[in-house]
């Protein structure tokens, strides 16, 4: 069944076939990252989702997330600059009575990299979600950098770009897996310690 532009169904876990509404402006290049992709994405982190302290920058829709959140994260901190984004994820965080599990940051990710606040209370993620705007330029690879002292040990970063040659990583990173889904690319990679 097609869905409305601007709509997202959540596909596993405590939220399963809800629908979020996210802001689909296409000038801001706003887009969900697609069913099939959140299908592999968290089958690869099936084994570290539950109880997961998360972080989703470029938060945009909040469709990785609020994903692992349905999927059983105990927390989850999104992280966007865009106003209407923000209200839109806080707005999907109240209808699954779930404000306990998520903070809603709107802020520069790279800004907010650089000085973060564990608004949870809690230290370091188990998952970090990197899909800034494909139009963006390199935000991905500036993101990485500033990651390292925020992971936990045994965490994975998912990585979304939008062309067909995956981001050269910066040092330190090592891929874990990699697909492309169409003009979708995405992957895994760890922090080496």
């Amino acid at each position: 069944m097609k869905r409305n532009l601007g709509e997202l169904r959540i596909i596993g876990g405590e939220w399963r076939s809800r629908l979020v509404n996210f802001d689909a402006d296409p000038q801001t290049g706003l887009r969900a990252t697609p069913d099939r992709v959140r299908q592999t994405v968290f089958d690869w982190l099936h084994p570290i989702i539950n109880g997961a302290l998360c972080l989703d920058l470029f938060a945009g829709s909040g469709a990785m997330g609020l994903e692992a959140l349905s999927r059983g994260a105990e927390h989850c901190t999104f992280i966007d600059s865009g106003r209407a984004q923000v209200q839109d994820i806080r707005h999907a965080i109240a209808t699954f009575k779930s404000g306990d599990r998520a903070t809603v940051i709107q802020a520069d990710a790279l800004r907010w990299l650089h000085a973060p606040t564990l608004a949870s209370g809690k230290q370091g993620f188990d998952v970090v979600f990197i899909d800034p705007p494909f139009a963006a330029g390199n935000l991905l690879v500036q993101a990485l950098p500033l990651l390292g002292p925020l992971l936990k040990p045994a965490h994975r970063v998912m990585l979304e770009w939008g062309t067909a040659a995956a981001p050269a990583l910066p040092p330190g990173y090592e891929w874990l897996k990699q697909k492309q889904a169409g003009a979708v690319g995405y992957g895994l990679v760890q922090h080496l310690a």
